[in-house]
């Protein structure tokens, strides 16, 4: 006899999953690219840098190498925590650059179908729609799929003083 699951699976979408990384900002689910996750990892210490975006948390010091620590709520328009305890961070890289993404709580890593990847809910705040791929509605809540490059994306120029 065969399971519910081997019956409602298709060898096909099988191979076409795509794998994420969960995260949690503000008890919204957000799931990154596994392919793009380098790293899981606690942030112990970290230096602010003058003068950087408001986005730019500090910088990183992992395993020997100099990391961008990235405030994911600073960059989706939310405020900081005040006074979180354990600060989780996702390295990934851009452009050959290394970076944290600050996060509130990382999760599991889920298997999902392309196909069913839904676009942005048109009431959904422009700057998150500027930052997500589109969304995969789970059954107790909503999977917001991020767009690394487009997180990872500031505006270099500065204004001439």
């Amino acid at each position: 006899m065969k399971s519910l699951e081997s019956m409602t699976a298709t060898p096909k979408s099988t191979s076409r999953q795509m794998e994420f990384v969960t995260v949690t900002v503000a008890n919204q689910l957000l799931g990154l690219p596994i392919s793009r996750v380098h790293d899981v990892f606690v942030v112990s210490e970290m230096t602010t840098v003058p003068l950087a975006q408001g986005e730019i948390a500090g910088l990183l010091n992992l395993r020997g190498r100099v990391v961008t620590a990235v405030s994911l709520r600073r960059r989706l328009g939310l405020n900081d925590t005040a006074g979180a305890e354990r600060r989780m961070a996702v390295g990934l890289e851009n452009q050959g650059e290394a970076y944290g993404l600050l996060v509130d709580e990382v999760g599991e890593v889920l298997k999902l179908d392309p196909d069913e990847m839904q676009p942005n809910p048109v009431h959904m705040d422009r700057g998150w729609v500027g930052l997500s791929q589109g969304v995969h509605q789970l059954r107790e809540k909503l999977l917001i799929v991020l767009d690394v490059d487009a997180v990872l994306a500031f505006e270099t120029t500065r204004e001439a003083a």
